[in-house]
């Protein structure tokens, strides 16, 4: 066998992470441990690759292809991670080529060029462009891709990867996939930590359920999914499946609207012209592949990317396409939660402080008050108080992902732009959170624009979607013609019927 883990138990101070977990993978098979945001995948994970987190003990025997890996140097570890938050692991002031030819060169400087060029390949990268680029000049789908042919190139036993199809399209999740089980076809074992269960299903060969670090099934994955024993695993099946919420108001005045939206680097333009409108009390979804202009557009909308032209309205009223021209007011508004949320905290101040700061800074709250609102907000995502006094490096990625939507609600705003808000939580906390946002703007009047690659969500919380390619090339879908926004020369918005614009808008049939 490649794996073995007998009585695996991890802790952090009094906290118990882990408890007594075990089992066995061979070479070839692919092992899927799921669970809820802090249920102790990733601290599973971590024992795998030998290097439990700062402040976690732990203790019992974890063997990777007879290599003691809790106790041996890290360089001795014959294992490769493939991480949730691909921006973490890689170089950020490094050519990706550099990088990747002194991975190759572990192997012998022979045929260094053909092997990246083949994993490159291999992923979906195959464009020699991309690597004279940076890590910061690609997507979240493709700096997960790239993580992924360093694993390739470091020809490891085990693949431990931790939550892999986070923020990828439909066409690129199926490429993962595929690669997750060349791997095991060539012999590697996989662990794959994730909540996705349309992977799940697809390629592992047996699934663990974890809740609150302990085991409650372990079976093969086709027999678990068919017939779930536990309680707690019925429960995480069985919230795949919802119902859509209910329709916005198709006559509700249009709360934020955008005109020939364009954003350009050197040549080529990001986006082209782009235009949208989004009522009061509506969910307007935004798809498209992987480097399509979704998070492009979504950050110029909030005020975090500068458009080059176009213009945008607010309740009718002009909105600055310069984040730095937004009042204080503006800002509050129209509020941006980020896909890596790791990344858009302070490691230094506790969770619960920073939301706090956000209702103090954007609605001028006192203090008190301020705190008061932001544990309210945390309760309403499923945060406790204890969690939420936590720094960032100790909670889970979909804990942070939650973290991030109070820190954004904290500020009242009118307009919440959510960047695969749930592509890190399980389907249990992701129905919480599609709940939660589904009676804010139904109960409460919010606009919200979810951007996503999971027609699963968007079919659950879109009243209608905006679908981009390249930054400007629709892709059409069969649908009634919805009411588009017109500028008068006045600046003034109205309501008309038809398509336009380089996007195609659709409203979603209940």
């Amino acid at each position: 066998m490649t794996v073995r883990v007998a009585h695996l138990t991890a802790t952090a101070g009094a906290k118990a992470l882990v408890s007594d977990v075990g089992f066995t993978l061979d070479a070839g098979r692919t092992l899927a441990i799921v669970g809820a945001s802090g249920s102790g995948k990733t601290t599973i994970g971590s024992a795998l690759l030998g290097a439990p987190k700062r402040g976690v003990t732990a203790t019992g025997t974890v063997e990777v292809a007879g290599v003691d890996v809790l106790r041996c140097a890290p360089a001795e570890v014959p294992a490769a991670y493939l991480p949730q938050h691909p921006a973490a692991v890689l170089n950020p002031v490094r050519r990706i080529g550099g990088v990747l030819r002194d991975i190759a060169k572990v192997r012998g400087r022979e045929g260094a060029s053909e092997r990246v060029a083949d994993a490159m390949r291999r992923v979906g990268l195959d464009d020699p462009a991309f690597l004279r680029r940076f890590p910061h000049q690609l997507s979240g789908g493709q700096q997960q891709r790239l993580v992924l042919a360093h694993a390739f190139l470091q020809e490891a036993r085990l693949l431990v990867a931790d939550e892999p199809t986070t923020g990828q399209d439909p066409a690129h999740r199926d490429r993962v996939a595929a690669e997750l089980r060349l791997a095991a076809a060539n012999g590697m074992a996989v662990v794959l930590l994730s909540h996705d269960l349309d992977l799940v299903e697809s390629i592992s060969d047996e699934t663990i359920v974890l809740e609150s670090g302990m085991t409650r099934e372990r079976r093969s994955t086709a027999e678990l999914f068919a017939e779930p024993r536990h309680d707690y695993t019925r429960r995480l099946l069985a919230a795949r499946h919802t119902e859509p919420a209910p329709a916005g108001d198709a006559d509700a005045p249009i709360r934020l609207a955008g005109r020939g939206l364009t954003v350009a680097k050197g040549r080529n333009r990001i986006l082209d012209s782009v235009d949208f409108e989004a009522r009061q009390g509506e969910c307007l979804a935004i798809l498209g592949a992987s480097g399509s202009g979704k998070t492009t557009l979504a950050r110029t909308i909030a005020g975090l990317q500068q458009a080059d032209a176009g213009e945008l309205r607010l309740d009718g009223a002009p909105l600055p396409v310069q984040g730095r021209r937004r009042d204080r007011t503006e800002r509050a508004r129209v509020q941006y939660v980020f896909q890596d949320a790791r990344a858009s905290f302070d490691e230094y101040r506790s969770i619960l402080d920073q939301v706090t700061r956000s209702a103090v800074r954007l609605r001028r709250l006192p203090t008190a008050q301020a705190r008061a609102e932001a544990e309210r907000v945390l309760g309403e995502v499923g945060l406790s108080i204890e969690t939420a006094e936590r720094r960032r490096d100790n909670l889970s990625g979909g804990q942070l992902q939650r973290a991030a939507l109070a820190r954004a609600l904290a500020a009242g705003p009118e307009v919440l732009v959510c960047d695969e808000i749930t592509s890190g939580l399980d389907a249990i906390t992701q129905k919480g959170v599609l709940d939660l946002l589904a009676s804010m703007k139904g109960q409460g009047g919010m606009t919200i624009l979810l951007i996503t690659h999971e027609r699963s969500v968007a079919d659950r919380l879109a009243d209608r979607t905006l679908r981009i390619a390249e930054g400007r090339e629709a892709e059409h879908e069969p649908a009634a013609p919805v009411a588009q926004t017109a500028f008068a020369p006045d600046g003034s918005s109205t309501a008309t019927t038809g398509e336009g614009g380089n996007a195609a808008i659709t409203r979603r049939t209940l």
